[in-house]
């Protein structure tokens, strides 16, 4: 099978006062193009370490990222930068959406930045709203959305420049169980029906089966 990105020998190591943490040792995972991964573990397994060096966010202290086979381990700031605005969406546990801006405003953002043209940015917002089922919340702000709402709205801006790997860092950590497993089933449609390849990090065993593959750590380790 085709492999969208793959790491080889990743290692991440902090240094804590005179002791190093070994936050990741020795990692190799393989994604393949349109699955649904959840990295599985424990608070301080080293998920989100993985997930932000796959998504180049973050350097490894040793090994190696390929996407679509090219190393982007060792490209330049201005290079990795430019595969995660072309290629890349994120969705985090905190929603971070701009509190004076409406939900249509916030998935908009990102695209003016770029300079994407007014009507085909209209198209594109219009869309992911929809998509996420929020056709008709597109002008309430943050603080008028439920927990819920506001993490459609994060999932809907990670999605709107149609980028191929969306990474998802506990996105239900702080929704209720039915919410929860709402925004994941939200993923899950995202990749049957979109193609999108999605990698998501959670310690929660109810969202499990909804997965294609699941990578599970401990200690920084890939377990069986």
């Amino acid at each position: 099978m085709a492999v969208l990105l793959r790491t080889v020998d990743i290692c991440r190591d902090f240094k804590q006062g005179s002791q190093t943490v070994h936050a990741l040792v020795d990692v190799n995972v393989s994604i393949q193009p349109g699955t649904l991964t959840m990295l599985a573990g424990r608070s301080g397994s080293g998920k989100t370490t993985l997930m932000n060096i796959a998504g180049a966010l973050d350097r490894p202290t040793s090994g190696q990222i390929f996407f679509h086979d090219r190393e982007i381990s060792d490209l330049s700031e201005n290079k990795r930068d430019e595969i995660r605005r072309k290629s890349m969406g994120f969705v985090f546990q905190s929603v971070a959406l701009i509190s004076v801006l409406n939900a249509y405003e916030n998935v908009e953002f990102g695209l003016r930045m770029a300079g994407v043209h007014p009507k085909k940015r209209d198209r594109l917002v219009k869309e992911a709203l929809t998509f996420v089922g929020l056709e008709r919340r597109m002008k309430h702000k943050p603080h008028q959305l439920s927990g819920g709402e506001q993490q459609r709205v994060a999932i809907a801006r990670s999605i709107v420049a149609r980028p191929e790997l969306i990474f998802a860092d506990e996105p239900t950590a702080e929704l209720d169980t039915k919410t929860g497993l709402r925004i994941v089933r939200l993923f899950r449609h995202l990749v049957d029906e979109e193609k999108l390849t999605i990698i998501m990090t959670t310690h929660d065993p109810s969202m499990i089966e909804l997965a294609d593959n699941v990578i599970r750590l401990e200690d920084g380790r890939v377990v069986k």
